[in-house]
């Protein structure tokens, strides 16, 4: 910085001639290699030196040859600082923030106050700054995501988003994709945000087994609970969990009584709501805020869902199941080999949810499909002993799941289905895909239609398998809702 100053020209003439001859120092390490290229007539051959200026890069903000200015990074509340020489015209050309702040700076000094998250990786983000490249772990995401946003850096802030995206299930010590949730909601990030509570969602069940449960916010709770696409093991396994979150965090009355009036009773056997008002200490406790929904399940489970139509609305959410992967209501289907040819699979579920159904199974058929041939086609083969090709190379994967049998029983009854397919995301087995039928088809539309089976590293298979969990959700019809 001295010497700039000493030859009387602008920091900035200087910075500019440093880095001009940066770049031709680097094209010459890489010079001798065009010695040896046949170069024919009339051919072009791009010149690639990208690493070696990187390099060149990397050195000149780690040894600050010809700073010209000074990063003083004071943590905020504590008396840690820390120094980085820089160079005003890379910050420049980086982030309009830091021109607009050198401008008006005459001092060779800049003075800049973060936190104590963000000033532990503000080299990193520096770095990135002069290199182009940054290595990025799960509890630096948000730290410097803050900085590209503070000093708008925008590529390395859209990075860092699609990073976490594709990042949500990654291991970390006290988990990371609630703070994730919550720092989405914070900055307006929708995209990020949706994708985190889809996340949580698919794979409640694991979460609720971790560190990471007891963190999580009373609105992302509540938010929670409002939810139908929940995949879990069952009502009673989101109950427990509930209590022990209260447990922990000891919210206030309204948000109890409104996160345990979200339980869908009437998915919970009675048996198990017995020994709820009895042994739960949450449940002796607030009581009379969740009596009138107990009662409802009561009567939910001793009478016939036909009867209990003509007076009630069993279209709201306490009688409508969420994804349960208990045995009651589906069965995990693993195709290994799955491009190989059509396979067929046989699981029973319970008729419905109430007591009075608990005895009663229906019995399904699964179809699963790697090139289905198109109905257009299949109608060609008319002729007589002729075989029915049900495959072909330009096919897509197909799953139709059908009842096996029909019953008087089922009246009253519609069944959605859907079709959880698993992958592994960083070592770990978690929820890729959910697939939903509408309750008049026998198949999603969509199934797969974005899959290439074909590949053994395909995103979708875990070993070559595909790995799937069929559920199917009973919905009793209402006939007669009752005035009041």
């Amino acid at each position: 910085m001295a010497r700039s100053c000493e030859q009387g020209g602008s920091p900035w003439v200087y910075a500019g001639t440093l880095l001009i001859s940066l770049y031709f120092h680097s094209v010459a390490v890489g010079g001798a290699a065009l010695k040896q290229e046949a170069v024919l007539e009339n051919s072009q051959y791009v010149l690639n030196h990208t690493m070696t200026l990187v390099q060149r890069m990397d050195s000149l903000l780690t040894l600050g040859n010809g700073s010209d200015v000074t990063l003083r990074i004071q943590t905020i509340s504590t008396d840690e600082v820390k120094v980085i020489q820089a160079h005003t015209l890379v910050l420049s050309l980086q982030s309009d923030v830091f021109e607009e702040m050198l401008l008006n700076h005459n001092a060779s000094v800049l003075v800049l106050r973060e936190t104590a998250d963000c000033a532990a990786v503000f080299d990193k983000f520096v770095r990135y700054l002069y290199c182009g490249d940054i290595s990025v772990r799960v509890d630096q995401a948000i730290p410097l995501h803050k900085l590209a946003s503070k000093y708008h850096v925008w590529g390395l802030q859209h990075g860092l988003t699609q990073y976490m995206t594709q990042h949500l299930s990654s291991d970390s010590p006290t988990g990371h994709v609630v703070c994730w949730y919550q720092y989405a909601v914070q900055i307006g990030d929708l995209a990020l945000r949706d994708n985190c509570l889809q996340y949580l969602s698919w794979n409640l069940s694991s979460v609720l087994q971790s560190a990471e449960w007891g963190s999580i916010s009373e609105d992302l709770v509540l938010s929670l609970l409002q939810r139908s696409d929940l995949i879990l093991q069952s009502e009673l396994e989101l109950y427990e969990a509930l209590e022990a979150w209260i447990s922990q965090n000891q919210p206030a009355s309204l948000t109890v009584e409104s996160a345990l009036r979200a339980i869908r009773y009437g998915m919970i056997p009675p048996q198990h709501l017995f020994r709820l008002q009895k042994q739960s200490g949450l449940m002796v406790k607030y009581y009379e805020s969740v009596r009138d929904l107990l009662y409802l399940a009561f009567q939910f489970h001793s009478a016939s869902p036909i009867q209990l139509a003509k007076f009630f609305d069993v279209n709201c959410s306490i009688f409508t199941p969420r994804n349960y992967l208990s045995s009651s209501w589906g069965s995990p289907w693993i195709i290994n080999n799955p491009t190989r040819d059509d396979r067929s699979f046989s699981f029973q579920t319970q008729l419905g949810p109430s007591g009075h159904d608990t005895t009663k199974r229906v019995t399904w058929n699964a179809l699963f499909s790697p090139r289905w041939l198109p109905l257009s086609v299949r109608s060609t083969y008319t002729e007589v002993g002729a075989m029915l090709p049900t495959r072909t190379d330009g096919g897509r994967p197909r799953i139709i799941v059908t009842p096996a049998t029909s019953s008087p029983e089922f009246a009253g009854v519609s069944f959605q289905k859907t079709v959880i397919v698993m992958a592994k995301q960083q070592g770990k087995v978690v929820v890729r895909h959910v697939y939903n039928f509408h309750q008049s088809t026998e198949e999603a539309g969509d199934f797969l239609v974005d899959a290439d089976l074909q590949k053994r590293a395909s995103e979708y298979l875990i070993d070559s398998s595909l790995y799937l969990h069929i559920v199917v959700k009973p919905l009793y019809h209402t006939l007669i809702v009752a005035r009041k």
